[in-house]
């Protein structure tokens, strides 16, 4: 990919619940990065699923006090939106070509390339965990940790397959119609968000009134891009950024977060699945999210706790990862489903890495 930095630009726009929005040029065409935070601390960049945005996949999580503190006190963080994505967008135009995801990666080293950010850690959702997971195989110097959300890794599996191309047609024909609208929600959340008659949540009349903003070409392309997925299987070895992955119990992506769990070395990541959610753990069920990630965030010199958590260890570099590895969780913790969940990374074994 050439080096595009020098002719990047950016306009700026206000984001009421994230920070500031900012359109940026990289070398496959604008993209939206909405920072929020003070832009010394170190960087935690976000990418959401399928039709989202990064308010509607993340501000859950974000809104979520404890879970908003622990952040926002150990990160600036970078929300990239998908190619025609954010609030307001405009229709991409046909003749421009559909991005890949090897160029929806490289869209995100150009925002690491535009805001100077030299080490990163990334938090993805599904198609956009895929995305991230992408980006940190190809800069493995840059991303020094992943949290990823009932990721991706595979290509798709037949039923995906059918799934999507069903999709794709009707987005094109029929636009976000409402059998799309219920395919996605059925995609985010559990049976017992989607078919529940009690009001209790908003969150399926508000996820649908997001999905009748977005553009359907729009989110056509970025599914295309997604159905054309290779699969990283091969490459996930070699991985050596620490790794969180949560996944919904009843996600439709569950066989596939627990695949990428067992494909990546055991050394160095963690599954957390999480009881009567689906997908989109972040809107779904964010508290679940709070005790793992900060466990996870324990050890980088950056971390400052929101508990009294003691430091084993001293990295030479603000986001390295850290010689001596805590258990990441306790299984008595937020009724969750735990897997074995130590990184199980020794002094002697980092030495020897290194």
């Amino acid at each position: 990919m050439s080096d595009c930095s020098d002719s990047i630009s950016l306009d700026m726009v206000t984001m009421p619940w994230a920070g500031q929005g900012q359109m940026i040029q990289t070398c496959h065409g604008p993209l939206f990065v909405t920072v929020c935070g003070d832009q010394e601390k170190p960087a935690l960049i976000t990418y959401p699923d399928l039709a989202l945005d990064c308010a509607s996949c993340y501000q859950g999580l974000f809104s979520c006090p404890q879970a908003s503190s622990l952040l926002f006190r150990n990160f600036c963080v970078y929300h990239i939106d998908p190619p025609g994505h954010e609030i307001g967008a405009a229709v991409i135009l046909s003749e421009q070509p559909t991005l890949s995801v090897q160029d929806l990666a490289e869209q995100v080293e150009d925002v690491c390339k535009f805001f100077g950010l030299h080490e990163v850690i990334c938090l993805g959702v599904t198609a956009g965990a895929y995305i991230l997971t992408l980006f940190a195989l190809k800069n493995k110097e840059r991303v020094q940790g992943l949290i990823l959300v009932s990721p991706l890794c595979r290509s798709p599996s037949w039923t995906e397959w059918l799934y999507n191309k069903a999709l794709v047609n009707l987005l094109y024909f029929w636009g976000m119609c409402n059998f799309v609208k219920e395919t996605l929600l059925q995609r985010y959340f559990s049976q017992e968000i989607n078919e529940s008659k009690v009001t209790e949540s908003h969150i399926v009349p508000s996820f649908s009134r997001v999905l009748d903003q977005r553009r359907s070409r729009n989110v056509m392309r970025f599914l295309q891009a997604i159905h054309e997925r290779q699969d990283l299987t091969a490459e996930l070895k070699n991985l050596r950024c620490r790794t969180l992955i949560f996944v919904g119990e009843q996600s439709p992506f569950y066989d596939e977060a627990i695949y990428i769990n067992s494909a990546m070395d055991r050394r160095f990541n963690a599954l957390v699945e999480v009881q009567a959610c689906g997908s989109l753990v972040t809107e779904e069920q964010p508290h679940s999210m709070l005790v793992p990630i900060e466990y996870f965030l324990m050890g980088y010199e950056f971390y400052k706790p929101l508990h009294l958590f003691c430091q084993s260890s001293t990295p030479t570099s603000p986001l390295s990862p850290p010689c001596v590895s805590p258990e990441l969780l306790s299984p008595e913790s937020l009724g969750l489903k735990l897997k074995p969940i130590k990184t199980r990374v020794s002094l002697d074994e980092y030495s020897m890495e290194e």
